[in-house]
């Protein structure tokens, strides 16, 4: 499947997401293509008369979320979330995730914790029946002795490989790096989630489990939903 239709296929996933969204909520913002979808459809309803706030999990997103006129509240606020909207770059069957692709993972795991409710939207290549393999897990860490971290995560199991752009490396927006792990499957992502942040020099992993309240798919087929404990 091309990417134009994948991504087509995101976007009709994406305006099922807004359909959600009330007027008077407070809503998490995620970052990525997809979540670049959600952001446009609700700057559409915003044009057409809804009123909502938002929190922004990167500054791309903040970026892309003042352009479509969504009032952003500041970082620092303890903001009454109702709803999150993000990708995702796995999905298993008990909706557990993989996130971070991005380099984001950081501040959208804080933004789904905050959360009442935590929608995820995806095209339905990121499906999987186990998490790992097909895409590594990004682990973000602070550069101090990062490559004793290293050594640390990959005692848990897997490969970690040092996140580069452009031949230089990654930096997320608060300064810290990105280790890519490449694992065969995690089978116990619950585990390996509470094992990962105990290493002292790890920030956060993108591990997000038992957090999506509803996962939004997009299919060849139409857009299906998968609400959690189903």
């Amino acid at each position: 499947m091309s990417v134009s239709n994948l991504d087509d296929l995101k976007r009709q996933a994406a305006l099922k997401a807004v359909d959600y969204v009330r007027d008077g909520m407070v809503v998490g913002l995620g970052t990525g293509s997809t979540a670049k979808h959600v952001i446009l459809a609700l700057g559409e309803r915003i044009k057409k008369g809804l009123k909502i706030k938002g929190v922004p999990t990167s500054q791309e997103t903040a970026r892309l979320a003042r352009k479509a006129k969504i009032p952003l509240l500041p970082d620092d606020a303890a903001w009454p979330i109702d709803m999150a909207i993000d990708g995702a770059d796995q999905v298993d069957q008990r909706l557990n995730l993989i996130k971070g692709g991005g380099g984001a993972l950081l501040k959208e795991k804080i933004v789904a914790a905050a959360a009442k409710r935590f929608i995820v939207v995806v095209d339905h290549t990121k499906r999987v029946p186990v998490l790992g393999g097909s895409f590594p897990l990004p682990v973000e860490i602070i550069p101090f002795g990062w490559a004793n971290t290293a050594k640390k995560i990959e005692a848990l199991g897997g490969t970690a490989v040092l996140r580069k752009r452009g031949g230089k490396i990654f930096k997320t927006e608060a300064g810290h790096y990105i280790l890519d792990v490449n694992i065969a499957r995690i089978d116990k992502p619950a585990e390996l989630e509470l094992q990962l942040n105990a290493l002292p020099g790890v920030v956060e992993n993108g591990l997000f489990v038992s957090r999506a309240s509803l996962v939004i798919v997009g299919t060849p087929a139409g857009v299906e939903e998968q609400h959690a404990g189903h």
